[in-house]
């Protein structure tokens, strides 16, 4: 391993696309600790000290920005309006007849639904950042602080434009970035700064459960949780490279003296066939309740009972309401990005065929049962792993930014698995050997 990653270092054309990949990580860092005007950052610092922030309701948002969105600083919105834009656009992309033949245009196609991803992101970001200022001068980010209605001491209009405008600005900054990676680096962009946001938590996370430990001075507590930490990323691993492989035999076709096909493939369905998104979902849709219930006044029935039932994370029906959410949305996302009519079709438009299977609607049917069977398990998978950092709550009492387990252990191993292959692929085109031999 060593020794491969010296030979990328040594290869001129890899070693530059790397260090500018590290140039690129080096300035969305600094990003995240430049606080944006208006805002007492020695108050923030005092309450995030405190630990007294409302990680329920923004702990996914937190994450995905690295800890910036807590702090309030340029980067605080990170690479999520993105995100959110982008899962907006596949999911309108089955819906709008006008998406679903700019996608099938091919490369034309591709960068005007990526020009409206652009759009859309800064009109979530404009709307993320006015709720998140609103939020911050209500003093509802933190609860429980002593100065929290103090974070921003100017409440006037211009000085709530201003900062919405900053944070709007730092995330199309943050998605330049990620572009810009994506052409001139290693990997894809808006996957790596992902992957950095959520690994720069990671020490702090272990740090916050060495001091909560009690026994040895917390060095158990801190060891079982690296510990079961390395075992979750091997299961992820084992079950994210899992796949249901299915033959496809292409017929031989004669065109004058020459013969053409023959070939034999598979198409590759994987087990997680819905990657972390379905956890996004879920997470989002069950903030929904508890964000409404923050803002209104009064003590409803509702109120009272969506901030009893859906605000902790270790209520029972919390963590059924979040397991039920993760695989239905798994079963739906899987169900909208891939249509077995649409694969049958094409295999039958150039001659290939599942061996014992007829072309046509038998071979879209079988597809379907294939995919039906394996999302079970997948989304059964997605819904125990998202819910690990509830089982350290209850078993451990560690806090709720547990870092082995949710959306970060998919997304680290995910953005990991597809960096390296990238790496070693360029790697195999100079050298027989890249990082696995």
């Amino acid at each position: 391993m060593l020794t491969a990653f010296a030979r990328a270092f040594k290869t001129p054309d890899l070693r530059k696309k790397l260090l500018f990949t590290l140039g690129i990580i080096v300035v969305y860092r600094v990003g995240t600790n430049i606080p944006i005007p208006g805002v007492d950052y020695k108050n923030v610092q005092f309450c995030i000290d405190q630990a007294n922030a409302s990680q329920g309701l923004f702990g996914l948002v937190n994450m995905f920005s690295g800890g910036a969105l807590l702090q309030i600083t340029v980067f605080a919105l990170g690479i999520m309006p993105y995100i959110t834009a982008s899962i907006i656009l596949q999911l309108l992309t089955v819906v709008i007849p006008r998406l679903e033949a700019l996608k099938k245009e091919g490369q034309a196609g591709t960068a005007k639904i990526t020009q409206y991803t652009r759009y859309l992101t800064i009109a979530l970001a404009i709307l993320q950042g006015t709720g998140l200022v609103a939020t911050a001068r209500s003093g509802a980010l933190f609860s429980g602080c002593q100065v929290a209605s103090q974070i921003v001491p100017d409440q006037s209009i211009f000085t709530t434009i201003t900062m919405v405008i900053c944070m709007t600005a730092g995330t199309a900054v943050v998605m330049w970035l990620g572009e810009l990676i994506t052409d001139r680096g290693i990997g894809n962009g808006m996957s790596i700064l992902m992957f950095i946001s959520i690994a720069a938590t990671f020490p702090s996370a272990l740090w916050a459960i060495k001091k909560q430990g009690s026994l040895a001075g917390g060095w158990i507590e801190f060891g079982t949780v690296i510990a079961v930490g390395l075992v979750m990323v091997g299961l992820v691993v084992f079950v994210e490279q899992a796949q249901r492989r299915i033959p496809v035999q292409y017929a031989k076709r004669m065109i004058g003296r020459r013969s053409y096909g023959g070939t034999s493939t598979y198409i590759p369905l994987k087990v997680n066939q819905a990657g972390v998104i379905p956890v996004i979902f879920a997470s989002s849709l069950l903030y929904i309740p508890a964000l409404i219930a923050q803002f209104s006044s009064g003590t409803s029935g509702w109120k009272t009972w969506v901030e009893a039932n859906l605000t902790k994370g270790d209520h029972p029906i919390y963590i059924s309401l979040y397991f039920l959410l993760i695989v239905f949305f798994a079963f739906f996302y899987v169900a909208i990005s891939f249509n077995p009519e649409e694969v049958a079709d094409n295999m039958k438009k150039y001659g290939g065929f599942i061996p014992g299977i007829r072309a046509g609607r038998p071979t879209a049917e079988y597809l379907s049962y294939v995919l039906n069977r394996i999302t079970w398990p997948g989304s059964l998978y997605l819904g125990l792993i998202a819910l690990v950092p509830t089982m350290a709550l209850v078993g451990f009492g560690a806090n709720q930014n547990f870092p082995f387990g949710g959306t970060s252990i998919l997304i680290i191993v995910g953005v990991g698995l597809e960096t390296v292959k990238q790496i070693e692929s360029q790697l195999q085109q100079r050298n027989y050997e890249g990082f696995l031999r």
